[in-house]
């Protein structure tokens, strides 16, 4: 593949967009150029790069200097050309390559400068017998633009590449000079191949579990500033059947709502901001899958919680009609719309129009309904790891209805805590996905609540 055909895929592989799915509740990234010269230099460790580039042989009948190149019939060194000798240069190889240093600089609104620093190590036979050994010094310059594939995605596209060698040096054995050119011509042809670097993460689509998987896409082009790389990054949610899921989307206020005011990022810094509509969407796949629902008999509850007729007595006691004492309550939990979730002031709170009735409890028999209570909210603590936002739920109180005594309501909190509140917690072992840009680990990032989204920011 010839240099000007060549390009260097950025950041992963996204499908094409689905359009109509999301209106500018994307998920938004700002990644340091830190990062990408890390990535960079993460793929030149583990990837096959350098190996690709080890043991590159020079010899006659292949390559640069084969049949075709400059040792060919005809060639300029070939036979009938100056050295009929040089036959005997075959079996050089790159055998000693230095972990290139890598430098880049960001374009804006054009794409990258990468410069890459190395030493080569040259062995093989020389064309006057014994072993020869030889050393350079390398920089590979390329300068990408920004640009998209076939498929939607953000590639970069070499526009120009360039390596300047310094002085050969022969370490041992014995070259003619006019050989050194061959030499360089060969390093000239061999060492750009160190800009094959592939950048990318290796997550496109992220699961939930049993309830399905997030896949994110690009919304537009990455915008590029001296620091950074900005991308606006659309969250495509699917059931776990593949089909895409779009919740319906709340009335649209009289007034156009404000933009969300993400903090400013700052230098050797990357962010990703989780919006509201994610967190929406986890808690209306729960709701769907009827993982927000829950029957809780006795057996559930530890025994200083009292779920009896006669504990409910001395709280309401004309709601138990002529039931005898010590019969066994059941609670069943319904929830028949998706909560909500409400990011301001710095705290996460979900509201859960759970239907919670209340009934006599006959494990072989028909449940006597006895009344009827309806909502609670919950705060959320939010802990960030690599791939994901974790929840942990709390009971901050319940929305009464029907409920008017307060040692009633005392009495349902401490059953939904014990009993249904761990439920939900083990449900949302799921989290609230986080797109994996260029393996950015934002495990230890700090977390800041802003109005409608979630912000994170790591240290490069």
């Amino acid at each position: 593949m010839t240099l000007g055909m060549w390009s260097l895929l950025l950041l992963w592989g996204l499908v094409t967009p689905c359009q109509g799915l999301l209106e500018k509740v994307g998920t938004l990234a700002r990644i340091d150029k830190d990062e990408l010269g890390k990535a960079i230099q993460n793929s030149l460790v583990g990837g096959p790069i350098l190996q690709n580039v080890l043991g590159t042989v020079t010899s006659v009948n292949q390559g640069l200097l084969g049949s075709g190149g400059l040792l060919g019939g005809g060639g300029l060194l070939g036979y009938g050309g100056v050295f009929d000798v040089v036959e005997e240069l075959s079996g050089l190889k790159i055998e000693e390559l230095t972990l290139p240093k890598v430098s880049l600089k960001l374009l804006p609104g054009f794409g990258v400068q990468l410069s890459l620093h190395t030493k080569v190590g040259l062995h093989g036979s020389g064309p006057l017998g014994g072993l020869l050994q030889l050393a350079a010094e390398a920089n590979v310059s390329s300068r990408v633009a920004l640009g998209v594939s076939s498929r939607g995605t953000p590639i970069l596209v070499l526009k120009r590449c360039s390596t300047l060698l310094g002085h050969i040096s022969l370490l041992s054995g014995l070259l003619p000079a006019p050989l050194f050119g061959v030499v360089e011509q060969t390093l000239f042809k061999v060492l750009p191949g160190l800009v094959s670097v592939w950048v990318t993460g290796q997550a496109r689509l992220v699961p939930l579990g049993a309830l399905g998987s997030v896949e994110f896409t690009l919304a537009t082009l990455p915008l590029i500033s001296n620091q950074y790389i900005e991308l606006d990054i659309n969250p495509i949610v699917k059931n776990i059947a593949g089909d895409v899921i779009d919740f319906p989307k709340p009335p649209k206020p009289p007034n156009p709502p404000k933009p969300i005011k993400v903090p400013p990022k700052e230098d050797h810094t990357s962010q990703v901001v989780v919006p509201l509509y994610l967190f929406n969407t986890v808690f209306g796949l729960l709701q769907t899958n009827g993982a927000l629902d829950i029957d809780i008999t006795p057996e559930l509850v530890p025994s200083n919680v009292p779920l009896t007729t006669t504990d409910l007595a001395s709280l309401v006691p004309e709601a138990l009609g002529n039931l005898p004492p010590g019969q066994q309550l059941l609670l069943s939990m319904r929830v028949k719309e998706a909560p909500s979730v409400t990011l301001q002031n710095k705290k996460a709170t979900i509201s859960i129009p759970a239907n919670i009735h209340v009934l006599s409890y006959h494990p072989k028999g028909t449940n006597e309904a006895l009344f009827e209570l309806n909502v609670l909210t919950l705060n959320a603590q939010l802990a960030p790891s690599a791939t994901k936002l974790h929840l942990s739920l709390s009971l901050e109180r319940l929305l009464r209805a029907l409920l008017q005594a307060s040692r009633l309501e005392e009495w349902l909190s401490q059953v939904i805590r014990v009993a249904y509140v761990p439920k939900l917690n083990v449900n949302l072992d799921v989290g609230i996905p986080l797109p994996k840009v260029l393996n950015v680990n934002f495990a230890n990032a700090a977390l800041e609540i802003i109005e409608n989204a979630i912000v994170l920011t790591v240290a490069s």
